[in-house]
This record gives C-alpha cells, sequence and structure tokens, in this order.
C-alpha cells in the first residue's frame, strides 16, 4: 500500500490495511505483491501528479494497481480513463468492502469505475443529523474489532477527530470530494487512542480538515463550543500517551477557552496550527474567511501571554485573484509581526470546481507574477523562522527521540510537529532510544532545526 498527501490520508491508509487484513490479506513489499492499492492525493496539481506517477510506477511492477483516496475520489472515472494501467478506481463507499473489490481484481473481473458527486450532497444540512447518516466516511466507524493496522513503528501516530467541512473557501475544493463536517465520537476516538497507545504511539496527532468545529454535531451529550477542549483533556490522560498535538484551526473559530487548554494542559503540546492564509482583510474577504492582520496578531499576542514559547505554525497563499501590493504588505506586516515558527507559502492555482477558479481572468495574476510574490514572501519567511528558532537558544525544551541511527539521534520539541516543521539534532552522553522524552537545552540552530544537548531522560 502507497500513501500520499497529508496525515489524514496516513489515518485512511492505516484502516484500509486494518480491513484488509481482517479479511484475510496480507501486507507485502511491491516486489512481492499481487495487488498495490494507491491512496491518491487530489488537492493541488503537484499532489496529483505525484500520485499519477506513483500509480505508474505501480504498474510497472507487474502487479495489479487499485487506487482509492482523494484524486480517485475527486476524479473518479475519469481517471480511470485516463490510466487504463489502474485495474480498478475506487471512491471512499467502497473502503468498507475493499476486501471483496481486491478479490474481484485478483480473478480479472471488471469493477465499474467510481463516479463522482459532492459529497456535501449526501449528508443532511443539519450538522446533529449527520450522526444518524449511512454513508461511507473514511476513518470513522471504530467498532469492536480493530479496524486499523499500523504501517510504521514511529511513536507518533495521527488520529483522526473528524472529516469534512462546512466552510466554503473560494480557493478550495476539499469540502466536495471529502465532504460535509463529521466529528468522531469522544468515546471513539479515546478508544483508537488507547489502542494506539498500546501498539507503540507516545504522542498524538490530531487530524481533520477543520478541527476547530468537533463537536458541533454531537448533540448536547457530547457536543458544544468546549467539546475540543474537553476532548484534549481525555487524550492527554489515556495511559502511555505522553504528548498530545492538534492540527488545522481555524482562527476565526479559535476561541479563548481553548487557546488556555491547548497552552496550558499538561501532556497536551502548546502548538498552534492556525490556517490564517493571508494578512489582509480584502484577500480574505475574497477568499471568504474572516479576519486580517490585526486580529490574527491580538490572537497571538493572547497565546503568548499564556505561553510565551508556544509554537506557531501556518499557510499563507500569495498571487491570488486581486491581490494588491498593498495586500501583499499586509501579508509581509502580519508575518512579522507574528514572530510564526513554521509557515507553509503556497502560489495560488485555479481548482477544478472552486469559486475562485470562476473568478474573472482580468484579476488573476500571471504565473510569472505568482511566482515572484512567492519568492518574496518565502525570503521573508526563511528570515524570520530563522530568527524565530534563533530566540530559542539557551531554553529548555522537551524533545521526544523519533530516530536514532549511528551517531545521530533526531527528535521533535512541542513546537515542533512531525514532517511540516524543524527537528532537534540532540548530543549528549545519554543512550536513547526511539519513543523516549528528553530535558534538553538549545545550543545552536541550523535554520529552522535546533541543535539540543540532551540533559535527563524523563520517567
Amino acid at each position: 500500500m502507497f500513501t500520499l498527501g497529508c496525515a489524514r490520508n496516513e489515518v485512511d491508509s492505516e484502516e484500509l490495511a486494518g480491513r484488509l487484513t481482517g479479511s484475510g490479506w496480507e501486507l507485502a513489499e511491491a516486489d512481492d505483491a499481487e495487488v498495490i492499492v494507491v491512496n491518491t492525493c487530489g488537492f493541488v496539481e503537484q499532489a496529483k501528479k505525484d500520485s499519477v506517477d506513483t500509480l505508474l510506477a505501480a504498474a510497472d511492477t507487474g502487479a495489479k494497481v487499485v487506487a482509492v483516496g482523494c484524486m480517485a475520489e475527486r476524479y473518479g472515472k475519469e481517471l480511470a480513463e485516463s490510466m487504463p494501467e489502474a485495474a480498478a478506481v475506487l471512491g471512499f463507499d467502497e473502503y468498507p468492502e475493499l476486501g471483496a473489490r481486491l478479490d474481484e481484481v485478483l480473478h480479472g473481473k471488471s469493477i465499474e469505475s467510481h463516479v463522482p458527486v459532492d459529497r456535501r450532497t449526501l449528508l443532511p444540512i443539519s450538522p446533529v443529523q449527520r450522526q444518524e447518516a449511512e454513508l461511507a466516511v473514511p476513518g470513522h466507524g471504530w467498532g469492536p474489532r480493530v479496524l486499523r493496522t499500523r504501517l510504521d513503528e514511529s511513536p507518533v501516530a495521527a488520529l483522526k477527530i473528524a472529516s469534512g467541512c462546512d466552510r466554503r473557501c473560494t480557493f478550495c475544493a476539499i469540502p466536495s470530494f471529502r465532504g460535509a463536517f463529521v466529528s468522531r465520537t469522544p468515546d471513539e476516538i479515546v478508544a483508537e487512542a488507547a489502542w494506539l497507545a498500546q501498539n507503540g504511539a507516545k504522542e498524538l496527532f490530531l487530524v481533520s480538515e477543520n478541527s476547530t468545529s468537533y463537536g458541533k454535531d454531537l448533540g448536547r451529550e457530547h457536543g458544544g463550543p468546549d467539546a475540543l477542549e474537553k476532548l484534549l483533556r481525555k487524550l492527554a490522560a489515556v495511559p502511555g500517551i505522553e504528548r498530545v498535538r492538534v492540527s488545522y484551526l481555524q482562527p476565526a473559530e479559535t476561541r479563548p477557552g481553548l487557546v488556555k487548554t491547548i497552552a496550558t494542559t499538561p501532556g497536551v503540546a502548546d502548538y498552534f496550527d492556525l490556517s490564517f492564509q493571508h494578512g489582509s482583510n480584502a484577500v480574505l474577504r475574497r477568499m471568504r474567511r474572516f479576519g486580517g492582520c490585526d486580529d490574527f496578531l491580538a490572537l497571538i499576542e493572547q497565546i503568548r501571554e499564556l505561553s510565551p514559547d508556544a509554537g506557531i505554525r501556518t499557510n499563507v497563499i500569495v498571487g491570488f485573484p486581486g491581490e494588491t501590493e498593498e495586500d501583499l504588505q499586509e501579508l509581509e506586516r502580519f508575518l512579522v509581526g507574528g514572530r510564526l515558527d513554521a509557515v507553509g507559502v503556497f502560489g495560488y492555482s485555479d481548482e477544478d470546481g472552486t469559486e475562485a477558479a470562476g473568478f474573472a481572468e482580468t484579476e488573476k495574476h500571471s504565473a510569472d507574477t505568482v511566482t515572484e510574490r512567492v519568492s518574496r514572501i518565502s525570503a521573508l519567511v526563511e528570515q524570520l523562522t530563522m530568527q524565530r528558532a534563533e530566540d530559542r537558544i539557551g531554553d529548555e525544551v522537551i524533545v521526544m527521540v523519533e530516530q536514532v541511527q549511528d551517531d545521530e539521534v533526531v527528535g521533535r520539541a512541542a513546537h515542533q510537529a512531525p514532517e511540516v516543521d524543524g527537528e532537534c539534532l540532540i548530543e549528549g552522553d545519554l543512550e536513547l532510544a526511539v519513543g523516549d522524552f528528553v530535558r534538553c537545552v538549545v545550543e545552536e540552530t541550523e535554520g529552522v532545526d535546533l541543535l539540543v544537548r540532551a540533559l535527563e531522560v524523563l520517567p
């Protein structure tokens, strides 16, 4: 099984692996596999290209290839027609019976390709009615038997708390193929967290399309505006779990109570993955988002009043239709004032089916202009994030060891999320193992990475 894209897809792959092993299939290396399942990503053009390249490489092994995941769900029959190398292109609704579909593929049966629909239309408009709907939602439905197989031995594990999104950002196609927002129940999530702890996880990385909406569809018993706060405290208390980290917070929905919970709860990383997207009020309105530079800086100040060393990361889109030089300067003002730890910089491009793709061509910037603006903001971000890392020299940090190889020991502090942020290079005379939590002092930096000296292994 090959997985592309985000941590949400990684969770889906482990669910599919659990379903397949439960129906008699065995995971194998690619060279020995009879069927290769490629969990595709359909987010942006480069991700789509990577998915196609992986499908073609899988076909070169001689195995039968099955495409699942976001690109398969989003394009379905169109993808199948353009890629005869794939034996089947399956949507999310086939996940519960994936073992049976692979049996059919293995025996040469022709499977009708998935026909895409706007998955938002498959669930009730009212969030509280969605829990009763019968619809395949990847990562949901944790039952009395395990529906997940860990695909690596990492001490960090992604844990899905919800799927889909009810927002209508003009640049984003994800809700159309991931569907409307659906929370998982706290009991289901905590049960999976306990299972992950029993299977080697020390840190939980909570993922969804919009974590700050968690619980809005769960009714009075489990829902409410503080549902995520309650969930974080429950997960931090799971035996064996040392650190809980939540991703993808919407700034407009990040309430003071949630800020306090993340910043001050023992066992919860004081880490804020906030989807700001821009700093200009005018651009954000065209994106159908809320806030602006001053609102965002006030939220960051609120966070740092409670936790001065909290990690804060974001993504921004530059070159959005209608973006002016003044808008770009407002984004720069926000980035300078925010002193963020990590920033992903993306150039705008039209995405199929989005509102922004239909904006007037006269409002859209040329590819050269978008590239120039990406370079300009990226250079500023590199300078600012390096400075932020240097501010941590002399600080003590708690680092989870993730890799021990020869003389190199690598881990992450609380302000560093897996893969997307920097890491800690650990030095010292202590004998360290993967999964250890180590008190360290920051001595130097290499870009956004920290060079730290180990002081003690925590019990």
